[in-house]
């Protein structure tokens, strides 16, 4: 593609983004590519999935007076084809064409080459782009790669005008108050009613949502005060810079305060605020406003001034937030939505006005999700057509066994998933009967099952659902919930805690696993691909002061206790557990010195989460006490999948023939060097997968406190031989689906129906 045709796409999608409706999105699009092509004709037809037809949504060339009107089904003319084949279809003489259809209305029996081109999002095909000449000849391959790439912008604009539902993109105008319907991923099982609460970052203006004023003279106030310390933080950074910079490079921060003039942006932000809307709000709109107008000069220096508005707008937003902290209160039954929802955020909250999660970007075993799994939260995740900023304190309904939302459900569906609701109620009573028992299957084999922890709530379920101790703790929370790193006292007080109240039995502590998804407020870690980057041992390693600290207050904690087992993460070599033996030997010695106390040292061990750990299990077991499979990153390494985005969730499952092969040869090599083997990941907490863990050979799984009960009962119901049996099946499968299936209908046969995650209970909506 030339340089040319490169900024005309880009000018296009520019005005595309900056465009107010998806209706002139559409007739924007069609014009300048008619005019940029050089072409007589340029149509849209968008895909009616209700009704399995194409109707003309916009065009160049056509009569006017067709738009709207037009419409074919999916298996009929030219742009039926289209979409059927999924692909390109490049005419010189159109109307000779079998599948060629003559509308009367259109006028189009004039034009002869014919280019259609679908608009596909999520394979799915959203429309037909169509351009048409009355010469006939054939589309050059570049007219081809040009459309493609338009079409490829366009699809998610078409995508989000269906979700967003202001409108109804083919008939009339709607609003958000209409029933709809979202699919996400399941990341924490369980059913929520309640009202949206949307949790926005600070200073993100694109996340704010949409909220009418309660009291317009408060907001308005409310930005008076706002505006005023912006206009003073811009006055002390002129003044800041006298020295550093010429006058002309100082020339933005005059821009800004002219901008900040009464008579300029406040005044745009007032009048919105006077008409209903929030300061917050009123701000977004504004800014928004003016980065479009930005966004469609032809001028270079302008258009980079959009970086600048937004940095206004970032900073209006930052002290209007700074002086209401309103949006961050919860009542309850409170549904929490945003973009992405970090685990120090969900944390500081107040839990038990949490009714559920939902966010549009993370996957189903993300750092948070695991965190709202040990709450009892359910959580879907990957929900990516939310329109969130229309959402705030709308009624909804989460249904995280199978991932999906309900906007504005129904009064039958309201009361379907109350039912639902009180069965899940009578299934978790039924339960605390195996708090008390042990994980034993019918012919007699034990399994012990741990509790993972990071929160107190966690070790205090925990404890109560019967754990036999902690097969992961996970250090980094307190490290997340803090605006620094905690000293080496606070940490000994916090490890203390968790080894006190597992006394008499193992706490396997994970030294700190940063990184990835797992990011602290104070020390973030940008890369581009977080999930084979610096983290785990990695970091620690480069920082052996931070390294050192964690292990001296583990060794201090431990005095008297003697339970404490190390984990070290994210290990690939050798040389890694080397240097951290070195150093862990070393804080041993030093800390029985200042202590004057003898203290045992704690078993180490590795997490098996790198696949090229598998084939060094030998070399390994000379060197640690036993192995602990992370199998939330085994499997995502394994799989090539990042398991935190939702594109490629599908792909992601721990019932993967080569996961489930993969673990059967590493239990085999573990026994075979006498070393203790256990499985920490969610894989653990899910009784179809468990049963399978336990037939491998694992004797101890770790899992969630909310999962204990469900995988006891299921351990108790399952004989060993039955599990044998169903793991020889499995292993001799080739798709996980399959596999999975099996499992359920096993479950759903023998009594163990209400195990079974994806409810077949559950209503279709």
């Amino acid at each position: 593609m030339s340089n040319m045709q490169l900024d005309t796409l880009r000018r296009i999608v520019q005005e595309i983004n900056a465009s107010a409706s998806l209706h002139e999105s559409l007739d924007i699009m069609v014009n300048q590519v008619a005019e940029a092509m050089h072409v007589d004709v340029c149509s849209i037809y968008l895909l009616d999935e209700r009704n399995q037809r194409y109707l003309l949504m916009a065009s160049k060339g056509l009569n006017p007076e067709a738009v709207g009107h037009v419409s074919l089904h999916t298996s009929e003319g030219l742009v039926g084809l289209v979409g059927q084949r999924e692909e390109i279809v490049n005419l010189d003489h159109a109307p000779k064409h079998e599948r060629f259809m003559y509308f009367p209305e259109t006028g189009e029996e004039l034009y002869n080459s014919f280019l259609g081109v679908p608009v596909m999002y999520r394979r799915k095909v959203m429309g037909v782009l169509v351009v048409q000449n009355t010469e006939s000849q054939d589309f050059s391959e570049a007219a081809e790669s040009f459309l493609v790439t338009l079409c490829a912008q366009l699809s998610g604009v078409i995508a989000h005008a269906h979700a967003v539902s202001n409108i109804d993109v083919f008939r009339k105008a709607n609003n958000i108050s209409s029933y709809k319907t979202f699919q996400g991923l399941s990341g924490s099982g369980g059913i929520a009613l309640g009202r949206a609460v949307v949790l926005y970052p600070p200073a993100d203006l694109a996340s704010v949502p949409d909220r009418e004023a309660e009291d317009i003279s408060e907001e308005l106030e409310l930005l008076d005060r706002s505006i005023e310390a912006v206009r003073a933080e811009i006055e002390s950074l002129d003044d800041k810079m006298q020295d550093a910079l010429m006058a002309e490079e100082r020339a933005l921060f005059s821009v800004f305060l002219r901008m900040l003039d009464e008579n300029a942006l406040p005044a745009e932000i007032k009048e919105e605020i006077r008409e209903g809307n929030w300061a917050q709000g009123a701000v977004r709109n504004v800014i928004d406003k003016h980065i479009a107008l930005f966004a469609q000069m032809e001028d270079d220096y302008l258009r980079e001034r959009v970086s600048d508005l937004k940095d206004l707008g970032r900073r209006i937003l930052a002290f209007l937030q700074e002086a209401d902290s309103s949006h961050r209160e919860l009542t309850d039954e409170s549904i929490l939505i945003g973009d992405e929802i970090s685990t120090a955020a969900l944390v500081e909250l107040p839990v038990d006005k949490i009714a559920a999660i939902v966010t549009t970007e993370g996957a189903m075993n993300s750092h948070m999700v695991i965190v709202s799994r040990a709450l009892g939260i359910p959580t879907v995740v990957g929900v990516t057509e939310l329109p969130i900023n229309t959402l705030d304190d709308v009624e909804m309904i989460v249904d995280a066994h199978q991932g999906r939302v309900f906007i504005n459900p129904p009064r039958r569906l309201r009361a379907r998933y109350k039912e639902i609701q009180k069965e899940e109620e009578q299934i978790a009573k039924d339960l605390k009967q195996y708090e008390t028992k042990d994980a034993i299957t019918p012919d007699g084999v034990s399994v012990h099952l741990y509790v993972n922890t990071g929160l107190m709530i966690d070790v205090v379920r925990g404890v109560q659902r019967g754990a036999k101790g902690v097969g992961l703790y996970r250090s980094e929370i307190p490290f997340m919930l803090r605006d620094r790193f905690p000293g080496e006292e606070e940490q000994r007080a916090i490890y203390r805690q968790q080894l006190s109240h597992f006394a008499n039995k193992p706490v396997v502590m994970r030294t700190l696993d940063i990184g990835a998804d797992k990011d602290l407020p104070y020390f973030s870690i940008e890369e581009e691909n977080s999930a084979l980057g610096w983290r785990g041992i990695r970091f620690t390693l480069d920082h052996p002061e931070i390294f050192s600290s964690q292990i001296r207050a583990m060794l201090k904690a431990s005095i008297g206790l003697n339970n404490l087992h190390i984990l070290l993460p994210m290990i690939t070599s050798v040389s890694e557990v080397e240097e951290a033996l070195y150093l862990l030997d070393r804080d041993w010695h030093a800390v029985q010195e200042e202590e004057q106390v003898k203290i045992i040292k704690p078993k180490i061990g590795i997490m098996v989460e790198v696949p090229s750990v598998l084939l060094q299990i030998d070399e390994f077991s000379e060197l640690v006490d036993f192995f602990s499979v992370g199998s939330n990153d085994l499997t995502q390494y394994l799989l090539a999948v990042d398991r935190n985005n939702p594109r490629v969730a599908n792909v992601y499952s721990n019932f993967h023939p080569a996961v489930l092969r993969a673990l059967s040869r590493l239990v085999q090599e573990c026994h075979k060097n006498n070393k203790p083997i256990s499985l920490c990941g969610e894989m653990a907490g899910d009784p179809l997968s468990a049963v399978l863990l336990m037939a491998i050979g694992f004797n101890t799984l770790s899992m969630s406190s909310s999962n204990i009960l469900r995988v006891r009962k299921a351990i108790c119901h399952v004989p060993m031989s039955d599990a044998k049996a169903l793991l020889t099946r499995a292993l001799s499968m080739n798709n996980p689906l399959i596999v999975k299936s099996m499992m359920e209908y096993y479950f759903k046969t023998h009594g163990l129906e209400d195990m079974v995650k994806a409810s077949t209970r559950i209503v279709s909506a």
